[in-house]
């Protein structure tokens, strides 16, 4: 029988000892940074506003990973895997000079944000997506967004409202949240949570199935999600943007939602399966406001670079550019029979022109200041204005019929519901209106902000 030397016992116990020491600390070290779920969401919360739009301040980029880790104008290595202090991204981050530092125009990055930034370059500044060119608001994990105000301490602006099918009920734009109230009574029926920071969009499909909500954090992500109208369970969310949707529209079959960002672009998404078919970017800033025509072959669209655009519906082909309003453009809309469109902007006035060559057809002016919001129905025209008014003419020589009182503040969004014929209006202060749309009634009046108690008037001094 072989003997072996006494060395090997405590030999071989040392080895055990080693081998579980080294579990343990492996055990405790914590695992590698994660781009998509560290780093992505610091960049889109610290950094996109001022790098992630098409002119980034300094020339440096960070919609995406391919662009975060390149270099800006100082032509300094952004990130140099594996060396923090060469890097161009940490060393600004963690500058203590007040004029170096970056974010420049807001809070530093806490001392373990900076440390996590510094981690992940030295563990190699590594990629853990699929597509290092995609947004970084896509590969971002999904959370389910913050609870509104259980009680609301101060009303916020109205910026969308919008009719369900039968006209029963509307929906209000609210903070993290929509708000569903009953247009008659201004009587709260329930509320819809789930949703970004500012809702600037809300489109019922036309089966009135479906509510199409759109929004997000300004300058860091957009989002796009479909409720059931009935109950407010989510259905779907419709892809991410790196800024705020502006605007959601079903098309007249309701198969299709084309939507609108701050990130200049506009998508097109099949309902059923929630993908993405088309991705337009054919405007020079943010994109506010867009419209289907009658036939669901055309979709037109409003933007800050002062022209509206004419898109082929089916593949995204540009058709026409109307730049004829020299200002901003927020909104638009086809006329019923199509053969018109009507754009609002910041010139005061709504344009009609032509879908076929461009041309002027006619304009509907007279407000004090910016036409915030049209919307057509049969030979209706309804607009909304920073003049704190809301509008009725009539597409026959644009001529006016009606206009709706009681607003004292600038007047964000306007919905019409033809069976019910009334229309309903929110403005900056919160309040919602509701009249008869002929013959110009009040119909409710609420604030759109549950919970909220108005301060009580302070008494007059003696």
């Amino acid at each position: 029988m072989p003997t072996f030397p006494r060395i090997c016992l405590p030999l071989c116990g040392l080895v055990t000892l080693v081998a579980v020491a080294t579990r343990a600390l492996a055990a405790d070290a914590p695992p590698p940074v994660s781009f998509s779920k560290d780093i992505a969401p610091l960049l889109l919360k610290k950094c996109q506003a001022c790098h992630g739009s098409p002119e980034p301040k300094g020339g440096y980029q960070v919609s995406n990973y391919t662009l975060a880790t390149k270099a800006g104008e100082s032509e300094q290595p952004s990130v140099t895997p594996g060396k923090p202090e060469e890097s161009e991204l940490f060393k600004l981050i963690s500058s203590t000079d007040a004029d170096t530092r970056m974010p420049k125009e807001a809070d530093a990055l806490s001392a373990e944000q900076i440390a996590l930034v510094q981690r992940w370059i030295a563990e190699g500044a590594k990629y853990d997506g699929a597509d290092p060119k995609a947004p970084l608001a896509s590969i971002v994990p999904k959370m389910a967004a913050p609870d509104p105000p259980q009680a609301y301490r101060r009303p916020v602006p109205v910026t969308a409202v919008a009719f369900n099918a039968d006209g029963q009920e509307l929906a209000v734009s609210g903070y993290h949240e929509v708000t569903i109230w009953n247009p008659a009574n201004g009587a709260l029926l329930r509320r819809i949570k789930n949703v970004g920071e500012r809702v600037q969009s809300l489109a019922y499909s036309p089966d009135g199935a479906l509510l199409a909500v759109a929004g997000g954090t300004p300058g860091q992500a957009g989002e796009v999600k479909l409720f059931k109208a009935a109950d407010g369970t989510l259905v779907n969310e419709l892809g991410s943007m790196g800024d705020v949707a502006y605007r959601a529209v079903f098309n007249p079959a309701g198969t299709k939602l084309a939507v609108a960002g701050a990130d200049r672009s506009i998508r097109v998404f099949d309902v059923a399966s929630g993908k993405q078919e088309i991705l337009i970017e054919d405007h020079a800033d943010w994109v506010v406001g867009l419209a289907w025509s009658p036939d669901g072959a055309k979709l037109a669209s409003a933007s800050r670079d002062k022209t509206s655009k004419l898109f082929n519906a089916a593949n995204g082909e540009s058709l026409m550019t109307y730049s004829g309003q020299g200002e901003q453009i927020f909104s638009v809309a086809f006329s019923a029979d199509g053969k018109l469109i009507f754009t609002a902007g910041a010139d005061k006035k709504i344009h009609a022109w032509n879908p076929d060559d461009g041309a002027k057809k006619g304009e509907i002016a007279g407000f004090g200041r910016e036409v915030l919001g049209v919307v057509t129905s049969a030979d209706k025209i309804f607009s909304c204005s920073a003049d704190k008014t809301v509008q009725q003419h009539r597409a026959e020589g644009l001529k006016p019929f009606k206009a709706y009182p009681g607003h004292t503040d600038s007047v964000y969004c306007v919905a019409y519901h033809p069976m019910t014929g009334r229309v309903a209006a929110g403005s900056f202060s919160g309040e919602v209106r509701v009249w008869n749309a002929e013959d110009g009634a009040a119909v409710a009046t609420f604030i759109a902000a549950p919970g909220y108690t108005p301060p009580a008037p302070v008494a007059a001094v003696k």
